[in-house]
Parts: C-alpha cells; sequence; structure tokens
C-alpha cells in the first residue's frame, strides 16, 4: 500500500513572520528564491504522489493565483476553510472530506523541505503500513534544529510517542494518518495535536525519527537567518 494524497496546510495567519504575512502568505515566503509552498509540492512530487489538497484560509487568493500560474504537472485541489478559519485539525478533515482515500501525508509549509526527506518519509510510508497504524509523526532531535530555541514536544521509545521530561525530539511538520481517528469530530475549529494527545494516552500515536538538519520558520528573526545562511 502507499499514499496517494498529500495534504498541505496553508490556511494560517502567519503572526510571527509580521509585518512580511501582512501583504504574503507564510507559504509563499522564499527560501533561495522558491516559495516554502513549492518546497512542499516538489517533494511529494519526489515522492510519487500525484495527487495535493491544499487548504486556504487568510490571503487565498494570492495561494490560489500561484497554483493558477505555476501550472504544475500534478493534480492539485485547493479547499477553502470557510467563513472561519479551522486550525490544523479542522483543516485536514476539511481536506480529508473531499477525498475518497482513507490515509494521507499531510505537511505543513513552515518547514523548509528538500529531496534529503524521500527516503526517510518513504520508510515511515512502510513502517506505517507494515505495523497497520494510523497515525506516525515525522520528528527530529532539536539538536539538529536550526533554530537553538526550538524546544523538544515528544520523546520516543520504539517508534511510540511519549511526553516526558526528556522530549528531544520536534515535530517536523510532517505526518501520516488516517481519517478514521477523526470520526468523532465535526469541521470546526480544532488542533490536530487533541488527536495525538488521545492517542498518547492510549499509546498508540507512533514516532519515526529523521537524522536531517531541520530548517523550519518560527518568525521573522529566524526567517532573516535562514536567509543568510540556508
Amino acid at each position: 500500500m502507499t499514499i496517494n494524497t498529500a495534504l498541505i496546510l496553508c490556511a494560517g495567519y502567519g503572526n510571527r513572520l509580521n509585518p512580511l504575512t501582512l501583504v504574503k502568505p507564510k507559504p509563499l515566503l522564499k527560501i533561495n528564491e522558491i516559495t516554502l509552498l513549492e518546497n512542499c509540492i516538489n517533494l511529494i512530487q519526489f515522492l510519487g504522489i500525484k495527487k495535493i489538497i491544499i487548504n486556504t484560509f487568510y490571503l487565498k487568493e494570492k495561494i490560489e493565483n500561484f497554483i493558477r500560474t505555476k501550472k504544475f504537472n500534478l493534480d492539485i485541489q485547493i479547499i477553502n476553510d470557510g467563513k472561519v478559519i479551522l486550525n490544523t485539525g479542522g483543516g485536514i478533515l476539511n481536506m480529508m472530506d473531499s477525498s475518497n482515500e482513507s490515509d494521507f501525508l499531510t505537511l505543513n509549509p513552515d518547514t523548509v523541505w528538500d529531496k534529503n526527506y524521500v527516503k526517510i518519509i518513504q520508510n515511515m510510508e512502510k513502517f506505517y503500513f507494515s505495523s497497520q497504524i494510523k497515525n506516525i509523526l515525522l520528528l527530529d532531535n532539536k539538536n539538529l534544529s536550526f533554530d537553538k530555541k526550538l524546544k523538544g514536544d515528544f520523546n520516543l521509545i520504539e517508534n511510540k510517542i511519549k511526553k516526558d521530561d526528556q522530549n528531544d525530539l520536534i515535530y517536523t511538520g510532517c505526518q501520516i494518518i488516517n481519517k478514521s481517528l477523526f470520526e468523532s469530530y465535526s469541521i470546526n475549529n480544532f488542533s490536530i495535536s487533541e488527536i495525538w494527545n488521545e492517542l498518547i494516552n492510549i499509546n498508540e500515536l507512533y514516532g519515526y525519527e529523521s537524522s536531517e538538519n531541520f530548517y523550519h520558520l518560527t518568525n521573522l528573526k529566524v526567517y532573516e537567518e535562514l536567509l543568510k545562511n540556508k
């Protein structure tokens, strides 16, 4: 089995990158003259996934125009959050509801993705299907983060995610998730971390550790440093 559809979360306000994001949505900011969104799309293409669903809300017309102008050789569908922003959980569920698939790769464009992630995500996908699980997060050690102020979110023991005093691992913004986990949820504003916490409580949230250097647009200062160093 393989993942056939990827979801990209592009609805957020990007407030921590003001004033840049007052006129441009965060996914359209550039690193090395390429937008964060295009980095995401290129990674998905490298993975061999043909269908992409993108959610929008803030400055949605600019993202729609970018996709229309670039003419990617992929099936890209744009789903708007609606009258109110749906947060990560609601946004993912809203995108899932437009697809007949059960399993999805989700990507946050805050991370600077590149080809180096292809093999690790493919390995994570194999683990996901062979283990018959419903959610797995790609994690990276905080020591590999460009932003040294980022604190860890999780700990990992035999691919099971824990929260404890150690918490050296950061969520990279990439996961594989099954639609069935949303059965008790409706499309409204909620965070995907609600589902993660439910799974942690029953010892069923899985993680896969990357060894890649982690570049993430935490805020305006980090973005400006990335422009100098990446």
